[in-house]
């Protein structure tokens, strides 16, 4: 309960601050978090996240199969397909299998 509470109390001290803030910071914040993510190094970061990701859900799923064997929806099957050819492929532009954007 005690934690409810306090997750209401700063839900509406940031109701009021951000009220009171007005657009002008809004925009201000906005465009700040575009600059940063804009940045080529975050860039960089962000597209080697994504690369360990992908690789470590196809070892995932390459472990879980050898364990479940045909069990494995077809749904999923494709979408490591997918993942597979991405990581091959060191990635592809537009949009990937998973619903995701490189941009």
């Amino acid at each position: 309960m005690r934690y409810k509470v306090t997750f209401a109390v700063g839900l509406a001290l940031g109701y009021v601050l951000g009220t009171r803030a007005g657009r002008e910071r809004y925009e201000q914040l906005k465009k700040s978090a575009r600059q940063f993510a804009q940045n080529p190094a975050v860039r960089n970061a962000a597209e080697s996240a994504g690369q360990t990701g992908r690789e470590f859900a196809g070892k995932a799923y390459a472990a879980v199969s050898d364990k479940v064997g045909d069990a494995v929806p077809d749904a999923l099957a494709g979408r490591v397909r997918g993942l597979r050819a991405r990581v091959a492929g060191n990635g592809a532009a537009g949009e990937d299998d998973w619903g995701t954007s490189n941009t």
